[in-house]
C-alpha cells in the first residue's frame, strides 16, 4: 500500500460447508509518514459487540488523515460467533483460549494462527476489545501486565478509571502477543449482546488516546480533564451462597466497605430473604445482569485498592465525564 491509503483486506480464516471460503474483514489504514503498527481488535468473542461499535467509529474519526505508521483494524474477529451471537466458535471452543493456535490443528487454532501470522505480528503495539460475559456487565477498564514499562504507560494514556494488573491466561491472545514481546491492552467494558454508549465512547477516546501516546497521532489539547485510573492491586468474586432471585444490587463503579450488602436474594417458594455482604473494601467493577441465580453464580467482581475512596472519586469522575444524556452533545 501506498502512503495515505486505506483498503479493505479479506483475511481468509476458514471455508464453510454451505458458503465456501470464510473471511475477516480488516481495514488497513496506511499513515502518509511510517511510525508504529498497531492492531485493534474486536469480538474475538463473537458476542461481544460494543468492540465492533468502537472500531467502526474509530476508522470513520478525521484524525485518521493524520496518521503516522498504520492501523489495522478488525471489527470481527470471530466472524462464527458473531453470525450466530455467541461467544464460540462452531467447534465450540473459546477462540481467547486458543493462541497461538496451529495451521493444522483444529478450527479455532486455525483462526488463531491466521490472526498471529497475518496481523499480531507485523504490529509494533496492540489493543483487544471485550464486554463481560452474557448476562454480565463490567465497569470500564483495561486489563495489562504492567511488569512490562510500554504496557503500563500505555495503560494509564487509555484513560478507564480502572487499570487490572491481570495476569495471563492460558491459550488467550494476550498471553500469545506478550511471547512475542508487544505491548497490548485488553479494554472491558459493558456487556454481551448489548450496545453501551459510555463504553463506546471511552473505548473510542481510550484507543484514540493511545495512538497519541505513541506518536500516531498528533498530540492536542482536550477539553475534558483526563481521566486518570488507579491500579487494583487485586480482584475478587462475589458468588451466590443460595439460590433464588437478586433484589436491590448495587450498581457498577459503587464503593462498597467490607460487611455492606452488595444484594438481597430472595427465595419465592420458601418465602426467605438473605443479605449477601461485601467480603472486602473495593470498588464493584463488574456485576451480574441476570435475577435469577443458582448456588455459586457469580455475583460482583471487586476491585481492591490501598486508597479505596480515591479510586471511588476516580470512578465518579469518569462516570461523571461520560453521562450518557452528554452523548450526543459531545
Amino acid at each position: 500500500m501506498l502512503p495515505g491509503m486505506r483498503q479493505r483486506v479479506a483475511v481468509r480464516v476458514g471455508q464453510h460447508y454451505a458458503q465456501g471460503d470464510v473471511v475477516v474483514p480488516t481495514f488497513v489504514v496506511n499513515g502518509r509518514k511510517p511510525g508504529p503498527v498497531m492492531f485493534v481488535a474486536a469480538a474475538i468473542h463473537g458476542d461481544e459487540i460494543n468492540g465492533v461499535e468502537i472500531v467502526r467509529r474509530l476508522l470513520r474519526l478525521s484524525a485518521m488523515k493524520r496518521l503516522r505508521g498504520a492501523l489495522i483494524a478488525i471489527p470481527v474477529v470471530n466472524i462464527y460467533g458473531f453470525a450466530m451471537q455467541t461467544r464460540y466458535l462452531p467447534d465450540r471452543r473459546d477462540l481467547n483460549r486458543s493462541f497461538p493456535g496451529s495451521a493444522t490443528g483444529s478450527l479455532a487454532a486455525r483462526l488463531a494462527d491466521t490472526f498471529m501470522c497475518e496481523i499480531a505480528r507485523h504490529c509494533t503495539h496492540g489493543i483487544d476489545l471485550h464486554t463481560a460475559a452474557v448476562h454480565r456487565t463490567n465497569l470500564p477498564q483495561i486489563r495489562a501486565c504492567l511488569d512490562e514499562p510500554e504496557t503500563e504507560r500505555l495503560a494509564h494514556a487509555f484513560g478507564a478509571p480502572v487499570i487490572l494488573n491481570a495476569d495471563v491466561r492460558d491459550g488467550s491472545l494476550r498471553q500469545a502477543v506478550l511471547e512475542e514481546k508487544i505491548p497490548m491492552l485488553l479494554y472491558e467494558a459493558g456487556e454481551a449482546l448489548r450496545f453501551d454508549e459510555v463504553s463506546i465512547k471511552a473505548g473510542v477516546r481510550g484507543v484514540v488516546s493511545v495512538m497519541r501516546a505513541i506518536d500516531m497521532l498528533p498530540a492536542i489539547e482536550s477539553k475534558r480533564p483526563p481521566i486518570r485510573p488507579l491500579v487494583a492491586r487485586s480482584s475478587q468474586w462475589v458468588r451466590a451462597p443460595s439460590g433464588g432471585l437478586l433484589y436491590n444490587g448495587v450498581g457498577l463503579g459503587a464503593r462498597v466497605a467490607k460487611g455492606d450488602t452488595l444484594v438481597t436474594i430472595v427465595d419465592p417458594l420458601q418465602q426467605t430473604e438473605a443479605r449477601v455482604e461485601s467480603p472486602v473494601a473495593g470498588i464493584v467493577i463488574g456485576r451480574t445482569q441476570l435475577p435469577l441465580l443458582n448456588e455459586g453464580d457469580a455475583l460482583y467482581h471487586l476491585a481492591l485498592f490501598d486508597q479505596t475512596a480515591k479510586a471511588a472519586r476516580r470512578v465518579e469522575a469518569f462516570q461523571a465525564a461520560y453521562d450518557p444524556d452528554d452523548t450526543l452533545n459531545d
